[in-house]
């Protein structure tokens, strides 16, 4: 390599190591993740979004057996969002490991598999049968899913939490993110459960409940009646819930809910996530997630931040 390559390269190393993040044992090239349910399984995107710029990439939650997902409707706009009702609608794990992971693997940048069952066991399963296909860099545990029925919830119950956190962490090596609900009284119980549990780190937050109402026709709009709100209107409770299981929880914290801006991004980090998933911007600007990642190093400028981890948990009351 001569002299002039090297200086054209040294940019580029520099980024990289001013965006790099660990959320436990995995380590990310930068902070800007995109949000199970809302890439497809990536290979939809790739004519639309550079992937390997990306920090990682979650494909659709998959399940232990094929999901035919809940009746329509099964989204609708809101005036700040989109409710959705898909009841984790996948073919279920064999189908994952045969047809979209073969892919996935390919991609240099971390994937992450979000799995959900109905019991520990299948939990158990899922997570020891992706293991020993190889290609997942962790596994993001959907315990928190408003929108489909039979199981346990166990992302509403601190005991259920940890057992369903041990039960995967007993099952595999993998890294394991516990995704969880805003739909509690305390979310800082469950995140210590999960964190007990052995959780790597935990992602806040899933949709919040929710439901649209056809008041000429007298009936739900959403065929499951009730459904999940995502998009700017529940940005301001997830930087409370970052913000507070920040504050007394010693985990690391993927921040999700309306990231849809480099001010929304630095506002979560601000609050104390180490990263942020987009989720509903992808539905209206497919390509922000690149863009996310391009804005990154002047909006560390603006704060005088070396790098990523300079601009975690910057945010305190007033004095």
């Amino acid at each position: 390599m001569d002299s002039a390559q090297k200086q054209d390269d040294a940019p580029a190393a520099n980024n990289q190591a001013q965006l790099a993040v660990r959320l436990g044992r995995l380590q990310l090239r930068n902070p800007i993740l995109t949000a199970s349910g809302t890439f497809g399984y990536a290979r939809e995107m790739q004519e639309l979004v550079q992937l390997d710029k990306l920090g990682g990439v979650l494909p659709k939650t998959i399940t232990l057996l094929e999901r035919p997902g809940n009746h329509p409707w099964r989204t609708v706009e809101t005036s700040a969002g989109l409710l959705n009702s898909i009841g984790l609608d996948n073919d279920g794990v064999d189908a994952f490991i045969s047809g979209h992971l073969q892919y996935l693997r390919t991609l240099d940048t971390a994937v992450i598999v979000s799995i959900a069952g109905r019991t520990i066991d299948e939990y158990r399963e899922l997570a020891t049968r992706l293991a020993d296909a190889g290609g997942a860099a962790a596994l993001e545990l959907n315990i928190s899913c408003p929108n489909v029925s039979g199981g346990v919830d166990f992302g509403t119950d601190p005991a259920m939490c940890r057992q369903v956190v041990e039960g995967v962490r007993q099952a595999c090596d993998l890294p394991i993110l516990a995704k969880l609900t805003p739909n509690v009284t305390r979310i800082t119980d469950i995140a210590q459960a999960a964190a007990d549990g052995g959780a790597d780190a935990v992602s806040c937050i899933n949709t919040v409940l929710g439901m649209a109402i056809d008041w000429r026709g007298k009936k739900p709009v959403l065929g499951n009646m009730f459904g999940g709100l995502s998009g700017p209107a529940i940005k301001p409770v997830a930087l409370r819930c970052v913000y507070q299981v920040a504050q007394d929880v010693d985990i690391p914290i993927v921040g999700i809910g309306g990231v849809a801006t480099i001010d929304d991004v630095m506002e979560f980090l601000a609050a104390g996530a180490s990263c942020v998933q987009i989720g509903t911007a992808n539905y209206y600007d497919p390509t922000i997630s690149e863009r996310l990642v391009d804005q990154l190093p002047a909006a560390l400028d603006q704060i005088g931040a070396a790098k990523i981890d300079d601009a975690i948990r910057t945010a305190h009351p007033s004095e």
